[in-house]
């Protein structure tokens, strides 16, 4: 192998042009490809900027022509010369109008052959490229969302750098307070028997930033889940992590969406329209079906109950005798798409999450196919035609039951898969909305108690503090989310800083005083010297990059992510340590087959 002494590089491959012919250049990088056509080699060189073709011709040094010949994929090289004009050039490249004609080769590192391709957009199984994950790295598409990530990452502290953020670190390990997911638990050595955890957010940390008058935190903060992946979650995650003093509401969804016209300008060149539009959490459930509706496209919830009212159908009937509700959604231009095949379907699927069934109406040229149709009269076919504006070729779909916010979330998820099949949800859209007015409390159907919606800190909105202790389903939050296109992106909430409400919201959730002090004293605590009015919010990085770069999952924009089962096939983690680290923690495992 070559060395690199007295060779400095002077270029990325990607970035040499027409205005560099004539200079003489030193590039560093991988071969992707080798072309020996006798008389003439050409090497496709790659680095992180993109590629760049080398020449050697025949009146190359022999030694160095002999050195190209000898090259194969993936082989590290540094190759200086002289960048020429190509004779056939490649439009496709952003280097396609030049090449260098190199003078000195170096090779500095040989490769077997990969397991798969280096190329964009791989077709090998993902378990594979996950493995071999530095192999994956490579590859320019994955390599151009992680350069993506860092830019956004960058805007990020920019942004709020200029608009008078403090970036602090908050401790890592920390105190476990098992609210919500998991912690993820660290065992002490030095206090046997004790554990941290690492965070889930750093949120008690960056309120006690502000009693400690720092009035403008934010940082880029790891944060860690122990729960079930999904496609937008992983175990570790990446969150945007903001806090402000003497603030309302107001003030923290300008400085939100002041960032987000930012970020997409500087990093796309999409102008992001303010103000962004808002919804209440009631007004969303009612309209999408969803705290997190996907606005890029309509087929909106109707409410059909008062036209069933008295309809003969024994499901309408017993749906509104029972309290409940009738809704429904129309797909507009599918009957050819949604057969009867397909709507079972949808039947299927909707009983998949808790519907009892599905009701339909098929608008077909020579007339209307509806199975409840006769049990209903002619008046009331005509008045749910009119609600849900129902015209030939479109397709209704009914759902009922006395549970309204079961009724509300089936046609939400409904709605989604609907638009799936139909593919009518445009790709190149960025539709962000806020969703305000959080319930406080939400009623759990196992326990028939009410339980915290949001962390404990959430303060309620004024109007419905009264309501605390008589009538808990009309107490509202001061609280908002950020969504973009059905995904949401950011959580947030002007938080309780009166100690005495403090204790009173504990105690509604059933924490006792001697509880709320030993879990939380030192908070309670910091309130008692002067904790100013403050609020903020946490972006989710990974969530912010998957969506502006619309890829599928977040291990596309994650650089070295889990998979489903939490694992990283890559390093084979997580793996079983040896006893002497387990007696070093005075830990015995006793069901690792388990």
């Amino acid at each position: 192998m070559d060395s690199m002494q007295g060779l400095k590089r002077t270029n990325y491959c990607g970035t040499l042009r027409t205005s560099d012919i004539g200079s003489t250049a030193t590039v560093c990088g991988w071969v992707q490809k080798q072309r020996d056509l006798g008389a003439l080699i050409f090497v496709d060189l790659r680095d992180r900027s993109g590629i760049l073709q080398l020449a050697f011709t025949e009146s190359t040094d022999r030694a160095v022509f002999a050195k190209a010949a000898s090259l194969r994929s993936e082989y590290v090289v540094a190759a200086t010369g002289v960048v020429r004009e190509r004779a056939a050039k490649n439009p496709e490249l952003p280097t396609g109008d030049v090449e260098l004609e190199v003078t000195e080769l170096r090779l500095l590192a040989e490769s077997e052959t990969p397991p798969f391709e280096i190329v964009p957009h791989s077709q090998t199984a993902e378990l594979t490229r996950l493995k071999y994950r530095y192999l994956d790295l490579r590859r320019p598409d994955l390599q151009q969302n992680i350069l993506m990530r860092h830019k956004i990452a960058k805007i990020t502290r920019d942004y709020f750098d200029e608009n008078g953020f403090i970036e602090i670190e908050t401790p890592m390990l920390i105190r476990s307070t098992p609210e919500g997911a998991r912690d993820f638990l660290v065992p002490s050595r030095i206090h046997k028997g004790s554990f941290y955890a690492l965070p889930q957010s750093p949120q008690l940390y960056k309120q006690l930033s502000m009693v400690a008058g720092f009035d403008r935190y934010m940082q880029i903060a790891r944060c860690f889940r122990d729960e079930d992946l999904r496609a937008d979650r992983q175990p570790e995650f990446t969150q945007i992590d903001l806090e402000m003093s003497f603030v309302d509401m107001e003030d923290v969804l300008a400085l939100g969406e002041g960032y987000i016209v930012r970020v997409f300008k500087e990093a796309l060149g999409v102008d992001i329209p303010t103000p962004l539009p808002r919804l209440t959490y009631r007004e969303a459930m009612s309209r999408y079906g969803s705290d997190k509706p996907d606005i890029r496209y309509g087929m909106e919830l109707c409410d059909l109950t008062d036209i069933v009212r008295d309809a003969e159908f024994a499901v309408f009937q017993n749906a509104v005798e029972g309290g409940g509700t009738v809704r429904a959604i129309t797909a507009k231009n599918a009957a050819d798409t949604l057969t009867r095949k397909e709507i079972d379907k949808l039947t299927e699927f909707v009983r998949g999450i808790g519907a009892k069934g599905l009701a339909w109406m098929r608008m077909l040229p020579d007339g209307m196919a509806c199975p409840f149709a006769k049990f209903m009269t002619d008046a009331q076919m005509q008045a749910i035609l009119e609600k849900t504006d129902a015209k030939p070729g479109d397709v209704v779909l009914i759902v009922a039951d006395t549970k309204e916010s079961l009724v509300l979330s089936v046609l939400g998820a409904l709605r989604q898969e609907v638009a799936g099949r139909l593919g009518i949800i445009p790709k190149d859209k960025f539709c962000l909305l806020w969703i305000t007015e959080f319930p406080f409390f939400e009623y759990d159907e196992e326990s028939g108690e009410y339980v915290a919606m949001h962390h404990p800190f959430t303060a309620p909105m004024d109007e419905c503090i009264p309501y605390l202790e008589t009538d808990k389903a009309k107490v509202r939050a001061k609280a908002y989310d950020l969504v973009l296109n059905g995904i949401e992106l950011s959580s947030g909430s002007i938080r309780i800083t009166d100690p005495v409400l403090q204790s009173r919201i504990f105690s509604l959730l059933g924490l006792s005083a001697e509880e709320a002090q030993e879990k939380f004293g030192y908070l309670l605590d910091a309130f008692r010297y002067g904790a100013p009015p403050h609020g903020g919010m946490g972006i989710g990085l990974d969530r912010l990059c998957m969506q502006m770069l619309r890829t599928e999952s977040l291990r596309d924009v994650v650089a070295y992510p889990k998979v489903q089962n939490a694992s990283e096939p890559m390093t084979e983690c997580p793996a079983q340590v040896d006893a002497l680290q387990l007696d070093d923690l005075g830990i015995a495992v006793t069901n690792a087959d388990a």
